[in-house]
Formats: C-alpha cells, structure tokens, sequence
C-alpha cells in the first residue's frame, strides 16, 4: 500500500478522462459513499475531476439525492455505464437530456465482467441477453442518442449465438471495506454484503490502474484474523478512513445483516393486506419445499417477509443476486441485504449459479408483458432506467413468475375473505400488444422449456407456444370486465379456468407452515 490518505486527496488521484469503477449496491450496502460525496463536492467547486466514465455494477441511490444522483453534475461524466439508473433520478435526467453517453448491461454481466478485466480477456461471452434489448440488434444497451459505441457483439462458438460484452482498463476502482490494517488489507466483517471488491481491486491492478479503499476504521498492521482479509493490501494502493460510515443508507450497524448475530423469531404484526401482499402470496404458492429461489425487486422482495410470516423461511433456500444465500431476505429500501442466511457469497459468483441454471424458481418483477410472453422491466413511464440482474436470473431459471398489478397509475382493489373486487380501475395497462423493449424474451423461454407464469392482482397467466394464457381468475372477479378488457390483446382463456386459492385473501397466515410439512 502506498498509504492512508484524506477523502480529498483520494479525490485528488482522479484525473480527468479517468474510468472510475466504483463498489457497493443500492441502497447503501458496502458504498463508498464518503467519496461520493466528496467528489461531487470538489466538482462542484474546482470543475475537476471532468470527462469521467463511471462502472457500478447496482445502480447506488435512494431514489433521490444520494448515492449517484449526486454525480449528476453536467461535464463530470463523459459516459457512465450500470445496470439500473432508476434509483439515481438526477443522473437519470441528464441521460434523457442526451447530456453525457450511458450503457445498460445486465447486473451479472458487469459484475462478471470484472473478473475478465481482472484476467486480460478481450470480454464476457454469455447467452444472456439475447433477443432482448442489450442485443446488439436492438439497442445494445445504449440509453440515448448520444452513445453511439458498440460495447457488445454477437458472436458465434461451436455453431451457437453468444453475447461478447467488451472489457476495457479500469483507472481507478473505489471499493469498500469494514476494517484496513496498516499494510492495507481489508475485512468485511461489518457488511450487509461483499459485492465483487476483491475482483474490482484485482481488474484495476492488472490494467495499470490504482485501487482506493474506504474503511469505518483503522488496525495495527498484522492484528486482522488471516481468514477475515476480504482484499490484500498487496492489491490496494491508498486507504481513506470515514469514521462515521453507515452500513447502508438507513442502518447504522446492523449485526443481523452483517451475519454476526441470527435475528430472533418474534412476533411481529403482520404485513397489511393489500395488493402487493397478496400478489406475494399468490407467487410463494408457486415455492416447492426445499426450492432455491430468487426474490426479485418490487412486489417480490415481500416474499421473503410472507414467508417468515408463514414460518417456513426454514423450508426455502431463498436468494438475492447480491450474495445472500439463503434466510430471509430484506424488502423495501434495503433490498440487496438480509438475515439469518446460510452464507454471504461474492456477486459474481452467485451470478455464475444463476446463469448456471443453479435456480429451481424466480419471482421477478414486470412493468409489461405482450401477446408473445415478452416482458419489459428496465424501459417504462418515459424514464430511463435498466434491469439490475432480471436478465441474468430469468436466463435459464426452469421456473418463473411474473409479479404485478394488471393495469397502474390510480388502481384501488378492496381485499377481503371473500376474494377481491376493483373499486377503481387503473388508467394505464400493463398488458400491451407489444412491449417497449424486451429484457424477457418469451419466444427464447419456449425454446428453452422454462415454465413461465405471469401472477397478477386478480389473474394468472401461462407461457403456451401459441403465446399466454389465462388460466386462474381471483374470486370476486368477473373474467371480461375486470381481465380481458383491461387487456390490450386477448389471450386464450384456458378450458378449466381456476380459481385463485381463497387462503391468499385470508386475514391471518395461509398455513403454509401445515403444507410443507404435509
């Protein structure tokens, strides 16, 4: 290590024109926020550092002014490149405005992307992506009119398509640790995840590049447990201590995130029933005893909270992309984190089992699905924005469901025993003739066999070969009123219609907990 240095004179190795590649995940986990804040403030103030090219793997915001938003300064950035820059509304604003260039790849791509620029391959080569919007043949990943670049191409091995996403050096890599000793190796221990540090640190040395590392606090050289070491000091250049770092932007110091402590069973109150509950129920209804499972963002991160309302939490090997294998999973504006889980992993590799087909089922989020089976979930309501890791986790996941309202924007359902029923009806709908731009193609699921379901407020529908179905109504639900003619086509409706299990609208638990241990 070269040594332990100020926030600002860390700012001070950013020269311009530099790519900053910087560590963390969304709502504040593991981000080096210090020096964001510092480096908007020096921006701000002296025009330098200017023309950057910025790498986050997560988008990092708090849907306002944190996290990335912050960077959203006019001239600092030349191009940024993420997976989601919904999170980060101001950068966002100056992408639509054309104002610098931006890419988004998928959330797996970038974060396995590190480790072939850590080993001095020319790119990732992977089928995911393809036939969806980050195919060269449809956008590429290009956010605006600006980015014009190609960073990704199709390639043929062995007689089958690939995706080659591009690497490219790394000059900077701001990463973030718990604990540096004098030597500048770096633990993790305080955490809510680890993200793909050590990859970052490894990809900006071996492209003549310098890492620089955040830390909450300072050790004597030699004092760390050997085991604990995240990221040797050998691989970090210069050290900057926050004393005051939260671990994500809401919690201080959670030890059930960090994993020193199991969160104890107690009793809480249960999560209101309204539509978003039921929707996780009706898609945890799906969940196999045993399965290992992806919990998406949205409506699926309450998954997590139903289950262990269901006290079967136990009887799932529930997942996040992030690296939490196993336990409960966080929803809300701490998605990424969770508790009581088997292991904290880095990303890149729980990208690997993902695309692996390591997953028996997924439940992921969508903002519209068409006739084909096609979902958008990265390109709606006018606003850029990406699709974090949905396109690496729906990749070759056997098993997949689709969560979301039928129709948004003014909806009110009334919820009750007796099923449900549409007070007032939502002005825009969600199931469109044709998607805005696919980050699921549903012609490439059927070609794979994965067994696709789209899990609705009032509705159900399947992925046939002859495009969807319908084939479970909610009770309390008039089929053409409320469903088909809330629809901008109209799907086959299956000749055994069900009805959706009435436990899903119950005031108390389902009983799961009696289900799986039938």
């Amino acid at each position: 290590m070269k040594g332990i240095v100020s926030v600002r004179d860390a700012i001070g190795l950013v020269r311009d024109g530099a790519t900053v590649a910087i560590g963390g995940s969304g709502a504040g986990h593991a981000v080096p926020q210090r020096f964001i804040d510092e480096l908007a403030a020096v921006y701000a103030a002296e025009g330098r550092p200017r023309d950057l090219t910025t790498v986050r793997i997560v988008g990092i915001g708090d849907f306002a002014d944190r996290g990335f938003s912050q960077l959203g300064l006019p001239g600092l950035m030349r191009r940024t490149i993420g997976s989601n820059i919904g999170n980060e509304p101001r950068l966002g604003a100056l992408v639509e405005a054309g104002e610098l260039e931006a890419y988004s790849f998928p959330q797996g791509v970038l974060s396995q992307l590190m480790r072939e620029i850590a080993a001095g391959r020319p790119g990732l080569v992977t089928r995911v992506g393809l036939g969806t919007y980050v195919d060269p043949r449809h956008t590429g990943g290009k956010q605006n009119a600006r980015t014009t670049d190609d960073l990704v191409e199709v390639v043929t091995l062995r007689g089958e398509e690939f995706l080659l996403f591009h690497t490219f050096p790394i000059d900077v890599a701001v990463i973030r640790g718990t604990t540096a000793d004098e030597d500048g190796n770096l633990t993790m221990e305080g955490e809510a995840v680890q993200g793909e540090m050590l990859a970052m640190a490894m990809a900006a040395r071996n492209t003549g590049g310098i890492t620089i590392a955040q830390v909450k606090r300072l050790a004597p050289r030699g004092s760390l447990p050997l085991r604990d070491v995240k990221v040797p000091g050998a691989l970090v250049d210069y050290v900057f201590v926050d004393p005051d770092q939260w671990q994500t932007y809401v919690t201080h110091d959670s030890p059930y995130y960090a994993g020193s402590l199991r969160r104890p069973v107690t009793a809480e109150p249960p999560l209101p029933l309204d539509v978003r509950k039921i929707i996780a129920r009706r898609s945890l209804l799906e969940f196999p005893r045993g399965a290992i499972c992806n919990l998406g963002f949205g409506i699926s991160q309450l998954i997590g909270r139903v289950a262990w309302e269901e006290g079967i939490t136990d009887q799932l090997v529930l997942t996040v992309e992030q690296g939490i294998f196993g336990g409960v999973p966080v929803a809300g504006n701490e998605g990424g984190a969770g508790f009581n889980y088997q292991a904290m992993i880095d990303q890149p590799y729980m990208f690997d089992f993902y695309e692996g087909g390591g997953l028996d089922i997924a439940s992921l989020s969508f903002a519209e699905v068409d006739a084909a089976g096609n979902v958008n979930v990265h390109a709606f309501e006018g606003r850029v924005r990406g699709p974090g890791g949905f396109p690496n986790i729906s990749a070759r996941t056997p098993r997949i469901n689709f969560v979301g309202t039928l129709t948004a924007q003014g909806l009110q359902l009334g919820i009750d025993g007796d099923g449900v029923r549409v007070l007032h009806e939502g002005s825009l709908p969600k199931f469109v003739p044709e998607v805005r731009e696919i980050s699921f193609n549903g012609t490439l699921a059927r070609q794979r066999g994965q067994q696709v379901r789209y899990i609705t407020d009032r509705a159900v529908f399947e992925l046939a070969d002859d495009g969807l179905v319908l084939i479970e109504v909610a009770p309390g639900i008039d089929v053409e009123r409320d469903v088909l003619g809330q629809m901008g086509f109209r799907p086959r409706v299956a000749g055994q219609l069900r009805t959706t299990d009435r436990r899903v609208y119950a005031p108390g638990a389902m009983g799961l907990a009696a289900d799986f241990a039938s």
